[in-house]
């Protein structure tokens, strides 16, 4: 329960900052691409049911790291 609120917190920290750099994610449709299918993955994985022996937790791990570097990457192109 701990790591899905997390996520969650995540992912609405990383909508509110795309939202607020608008401008900067309209001339990066690749960026913006993989975020929004890095969050749907995320969404996914915290609805999952079990923990598949360590595996969910895991993915979810990588694809809150690769939010990171996403929006990072949107970030530095400004």
């Amino acid at each position: 329960m701990k790591s899905r609120l997390g996520g969650v917190l995540l992912a609405s920290t990383l909508f509110i900052l795309g939202m607020l750099s608008g401008q900067a994610m309209a001339n990066q449709p690749h960026m913006q691409n993989a975020k929004t299918a890095l969050l749907t993955a995320q969404a996914q994985l915290n609805q999952a049911k079990a923990d598949k022996g360590g595996h969910r937790q895991k993915a979810l791990d990588l694809v809150g790291q690769a939010l990171i570097e996403v929006q990072a990457g949107i970030n530095y192109a400004k």
